[in-house]
């Protein structure tokens, strides 16, 4: 019989306030912004003190990458529609007859093809289970929720575990 265990932490202090334009069909939304809020569910096996993951260090390492976030543009680097121009103290970006400018202290540049919540979670998956990684324990899979309003958020699931061997 399999054996799951895991934790989850979510909401209080794990969200962060950001804009962005999403690019939906080759068009492109509206400059909006969220009061996004962050979910975290970590798999894995009990560490000898019969812990999966210590709920503090989980809560501060996902605050400390949605610190981040918070109060910024979300700037999608990989857009397949957005013209993008960094110069050395801004970001110019253009859609057909739209045209943005935002110093490069008010933006966070993403490796992201579009600013979805699924993208979202998934640039923060990686980056969260790359600050797991540093520390002790083992986990197996790590999931992360990023909702843009109640009721409607994107997920994305790193899966830790080794590939089958044929």
């Amino acid at each position: 019989m399999a054996v799951t265990r895991r934790v989850s932490v979510e909401k209080n202090r794990l969200r962060f306030a950001a804009a962005h334009f999403a690019t939906f069909f080759g068009e492109c939304e509206p400059l909006h912004g969220h009061n996004y809020v962050i979910s975290v569910e970590l798999e894995g096996d009990l560490t000898e003190d019969s812990w999966v993951w210590d709920f503090g260090d989980l809560k501060q390492l996902t605050k400390n990458i949605s610190d981040t976030l918070d109060h910024k543009f979300i700037l999608q680097l990989e857009s397949r529609i957005l013209k993008i121009n960094e110069s050395t103290t801004s970001w110019e970006i253009s859609y057909l007859d739209k045209q943005y400018i935002f110093p490069k202290s008010d933006v966070v540049a993403l490796p992201i093809d579009n600013s979805t919540a699924e993208r979202i979670a998934e640039w923060f998956a990686e980056q969260l289970a790359d600050s797991l990684s540093s520390r002790k324990g083992k986990f197996t899979k790590l999931t992360v929720g990023i909702e843009e309003m109640p009721g409607q958020a994107g997920w994305y699931t790193l899966d830790m575990q080794p590939s089958p061997t044929t």
